[in-house]
Parts: structure tokens; sequence; C-alpha cells
């Protein structure tokens, strides 16, 4: 049976490229983590690719992206900025539409990422299974697989459903007004998914208020550990930020590093 609530909650937040590329315009540390180590071979797998946040910048650098991802807006959008990028920056880039847990591109790579919580969109141990057996498949046998999720947070994970979170009025980049910004989080600790509601409410017309829900499989340390291990990998290190620091209590990022086990392709 489809769960639309989970279909919606992994797709509405990518259907609008400009608030996206708005959001997260500051975020640059995972970028610049994420150049640093693709200069280190010659072609990347990039799951959950969106509109070329990492990969464009990577493929500036003289290395090959193939990126994977299902949203067909954020695609359009990278699509439209590799037409006025040079061209051997373009040509280092092949997009493919599709689901992570299913696409098969019949290549290997000696990096595959999965950046920025693409993961948390893996939603059951089905899920995770599928999406890691497509990355044995793409990974060379000494390759590397990285990935960055968030540490679950309990202060979120203990937030009060109905209670509304206010973030500072702003300008949407879509439609063109200014509104008033409020979230929503509701856990479900059954299935440690954590939905948020965002809530847009244009100022002087609340009557034109949209609603965008997320949806976020919270993934605990020892857990993602575990599910690497039971799916042929060896985690070579974690560490919670873009700068090599340890995982501890204070962390709100993991940064997984971890090979093919033998006997695992």
């Amino acid at each position: 049976m489809r769960d639309r609530e989970l279909e919606a909650g992994s797709r509405a937040h990518y259907d609008d490229p400009a608030y996206y590329t708005d959001t997260y315009r500051r975020r640059i540390d995972d970028v610049a983590y994420y150049v640093t180590l693709a200069t280190r071979f010659d072609r990347v797998l990039e799951y959950g690719v969106g509109n070329g946040r990492i990969a464009l910048p990577v493929a500036r650098h003289g290395v090959r992206v193939v990126g994977v991802d299902q949203s067909a807006p954020m695609l359009r959008d990278l699509r439209a900025r590799l037409r006025v990028e040079a061209g051997e920056v373009a040509a280092r880039v092949s997009l493919r539409r599709g689901d992570m847990r299913s696409v098969r591109l019949r290549e290997r790579f000696p990096l595959v990422i999965c950046p920025f919580n693409t993961a948390l969109h893996l939603y059951t141990r089905a899920d995770v299974e599928r999406f890691f057996a497509r990355v044995r498949e793409h990974l060379t046998p000494r390759g590397k697989f990285v990935v960055d999720l968030s540490v679950p947070q309990a202060q979120d994970l203990a937030r009060d459903p109905q209670r509304a979170y206010s973030v500072p009025r702003f300008k949407h980049p879509t439609a063109g007004v200014t509104v008033k910004n409020r979230e929503y989080f509701d856990y479900d600790p059954v299935r440690q998914i954590l939905f948020v509601a965002m809530e847009f409410e244009p100022v002087g017309a609340p009557e034109r208020a949209w609603v965008t829900p997320l949806a976020h499989r919270q993934f605990f340390p020892r857990e993602w550990e575990a599910l690497l291990h039971y799916n042929g990998f060896a985690a070579e290190g974690v560490h919670g930020d873009f700068h090599g620091g340890p995982l501890d209590r204070t962390s709100d990022v993991m940064v997984w590093t971890a090979r093919l086990r033998p006997g695992w392709s």
C-alpha cells in the first residue's frame, strides 16, 4: 500500500528549486568537504544530486559527476544551470532521474556520495537494504562510500506537534512576497520518522497560506553503523562535522566513510 504522507514528505521540499537554493545558500562547509574529497578521484556518483549545489563545484574542479535524483524540478533547474556553465564543466556532468533504491547505471565508481540527508528518505529497513545494494554494485572493489546525516536531536523529537515554531519573516523567492514562516514537528517513535510541516503565510493574506511537508527518518549513530555492517560495508570512520572533528554529544551531523567488506560486491 502506498504511503502518500511519506511520498509527499520525500518530494515536496524539492518542488521549488528557487526556495531550496535560497534556503541553503549559506551551507558551504559540506560543499568544500566534498570538493576536496572528490578531487582525489576521476569520477564520482552522487545520490541526491538535486540542482547541483555540490555537483557543480565538483565538476568545476575537473571531476566527472554522475548524479541521480528523483526530483524532476530540481533536475530541470540543474540542467538550466549547466547550460550557462563552461562547456567543459557541463560535459563532466551526467544526470539520471530515478529512485536511488532502484537506478542501475552499469558503471562502477571509486567514490559514491550521498550528501545532505538524502539517506533520511530511506524510511524502512527494506529501503535501506535496496539502496545499499545499489551502492555496492556501483562501487569499485576498493572504492569509498561517504554519506552525511543529521544526528537526531532530542529537543526536535520531543516537540509538541500542535505548537508552531516561528522563524523570521522573509521574502519568498518564488512567491515574491514576504511570508510568515512557522514549522510544526511531529515525531513518530515507532517508525523513527520526524514529520516537519513548513507553513508559509503571505503577510496580510492568510487565505493564501500553504504548507510544505518534509519527512526524515531518524538514524542514530550506532544504528547506522550496524546497517552499514550488515549490508556489506566496513565503516572506516565517522566525524561530527565537515572538518574532521569527532562525533560527540554536541554534533548535529555525522559524516560516515565506508568501504566494501571482502566478499561483498
